[in-house]
Order: C-alpha cells, then sequence, then structure tokens
C-alpha cells in the first residue's frame, strides 16, 4: 500500500511539473512578509475623493523606505503610520524617507512632490533626497526648489535648527533597466503604454524575499507582461469596465488609451499569474470594491484585493 501511494504521489509531481511546463508559469502562492511590505498611502486618482488620497506607495525593506509616486496627502499617511503618532511601522518615520521613485509626471503623482521634499528635512532627515523619475524631474526639482527659497533661507538662517541638507534633491533621469540598487532592493523601470505620455514608467522590486511589480498608470501593453511575470505581488491601476458603459463618449473612448479596465486586468493576471493581485488607482464610478474584484475573479480565479489608504500587504 505504502509503494502504490509513493508512485501516485510521483505521478501526480510529474504531471504537475510537465503541465505546468505546458501551461506555462505555474501560480504564484502569497505569503505575508516580515522583511518586506507594500504599504498604501494613497490609492486615489485625479478627483478629490475625501476617502482616497494621491496616488502613492511604500515598499518598506527592514524599515527602509521607498517611495513610489508623489499623489497628495503622502507624507500625513506616513506618519498615521510611523511611531510617533501612534502607529507600528518605523519604516515610515518621516525623517527616515530618503528615496523615491516617480512612475510619471501626472499631477495626481507629483502635486504631494514639495511634502515628500520639505517636511522630512523639517524632521530631520539630513541627507539629500534622492529622486528617481522620467524625463522632467529635473527640472520640476529645480522650480519647487526656486519656488520655496524664502522657506529655505528662513529655515536655514533665522531661528530654526535646521540643517543645511535635508532640503536637498538629486533628481535621475531613467531609461528601462535597473536603477537603483542597495542592501535591500533591486529596482527595475519598464516602460508602459500611458496614453499621450511619451514616458511613463512601471516598477519592480527585488528584495531579499519578494519581487513586487507597480504599474503605474498604464494601458495593457506587452512590456508591462514581460516584466511581471510570477511576481509576488502585482499592484495594478484598474477601472470598471461595466460601469464605462455609462460614460459619455469621450471618455469611454479616452480611459481605453490611458487605463486598464477589470477584464483586461484579469487577462493580464491569467498571464503572469502574481501571487496576490492588488487593485490601486481604482476607478469606480459608484461601484464598491467588491464589486471591482468581483468584474475581475469572474474572469481570474487567483487572489485579488482592492486596496484602500493605509492597507498593508
Amino acid at each position: 500500500m505504502a509503494k502504490i501511494k509513493l508512485s501516485v504521489f510521483i505521478v501526480l509531481t510529474l504531471f504537475l511539473v510537465i503541465g505546468g511546463c505546458f501551461l506555462g508559469y505555474a501560480q504564484k502562492s502569497y505569503v505575508p512578509s516580515e522583511v518586506t511590505k507594500v504599504v498604501f498611502l494613497g490609492t486615489g486618482t485625479p478627483n478629490p475623493d475625501p476617502g482616497h488620497s494621491g496616488n502613492s506607495v511604500a515598499v518598506v525593506v527592514n524599515d527602509t523606505p521607498y517611495i513610489v509616486d508623489f499623489g497628495p496627502g503622502l507624507i500625513r499617511k506616513a506618519a498615521a503610520l510611523s511611531p510617533r503618532y501612534g502607529g507600528k511601522i518605523k519604516g515610515l518615520s518621516i525623517e527616515k524617507i530618503t528615496r523615491a521613485f516617480l512612475t510619471h509626471l501626472h499631477s495626481d503623482h507629483t502635486t504631494g512632490y514639495p511634502d515628500l521634499i520639505f517636511t522630512p528635512w523639517v524632521m530631520g532627515r539630513d541627507e539629500p533626497l534622492e529622486v528617481y523619475g522620467p524625463e522632467g524631474i529635473k527640472s520640476m526639482t529645480k522650480h519647487i526648489l526656486e519656488a520655496y527659497k524664502e522657506d529655505i533661507r528662513v529655515r536655514l538662517y533665522g531661528l530654526e535648527p535646521a540643517n543645511n541638507r535635508g532640503w536637498r534633491v538629486n533628481a535621475h533621469e531613467i531609461k528601462e533597466g535597473i536603477i537603483y540598487k542597495d542592501t535591500n532592493v533591486t529596482v527595475e523601470a519598464f516602460l508602459v503604454e500611458h496614453g499621450s505620455w511619451p514616458e511613463a514608467y512601471g516598477f519592480k522590486f527585488t528584495t531579499p524575499d519578494r519581487t513586487i511589480a507597480i504599474s503605474g498608470d498604464t494601458r495593457p501593453c506587452k512590456n508591462l507582461l514581460e516584466k511581471c511575470k510570477v511576481v509576488d505581488i502585482l499592484v495594478h491601476e484598474v477601472y470598471s469596465q461595466e460601469k464605462l458603459k455609462e460614460r459619455t463618449p469621450f471618455w469611454q473612448k479616452y480611459h481605453p488609451q490611458f487605463h486598464t479596465s477589470s477584464i483586461e486586468l484579469a487577462e493580464i493576471a491569467n498571464q503572469v499569474k502574481p501571487g496576490l493581485l492588488i487593485l490601486y488607482h481604482q476607478l469606480y464610478w459608484g461601484i464598491s470594491d467588491e464589486e471591482l474584484v468581483k468584474e475581475i475573479t469572474g474572469k481570474y480565479n487567483g487572489m485579488v484585493v482592492s486596496a484602500k489608504d493605509l492597507d498593508v500587504f
């Protein structure tokens, strides 16, 4: 009997391995990590929804934060999760924010940029902020620092005990490929297709125990499929396919050029097979998170969650 059971086990194992070879990449399973956390500082869109701050995600590895996108409200949302304000994520202590990555220059992803520069400095950051983004990030940085030159002057030469390093920014204009690496993460940038934007990026983070892909704003595109195969976590934007039908003809034409529908995202997930699919930058148009997830799970049977501000995975 034992020999029969062993034979059955071997046959099933071979079937799964061979089947995986024919079917492509196997579905990864998701297990929470003590080393790597994905934190949603804002899941919103350009619409000023009070329940969803501007788009921003933090990847926190060994208590070191890496920020992706700078939507309005990100610093206060980070503070809410930091020990100073009753939270439990040491890596989101505001003065520790020193590395940031920008997918593209749309205002809903960048209007929190001055806050990202100056508030951590006020809170004690004592080194320049390193920022990585598309062409134009250097010019944007230069103009922000120029706009706030009086604030910088008064803090440096007035009565406040401000240091002369934390307000500075080293802005790096990126191309596809590995753009950043340290002992915690390797960050790869890949081009995505976001309507008429000439440069928009997604990012792939490889940590000691996780691979995490963040789509940025994009319609379905081949490059994203190639770069996101079998990641542990895929963070992806989405709009409701069902509610798009109720939009005006103008918006029905616009959204498919700039963004990804729930049905399209299900097709993407079926191909790349992430351990966990997390929705953000959601365009609900009146439906709930549960209904949005249901649009996807009708075509995809993997793990799917719709992120809310301050969610931690």
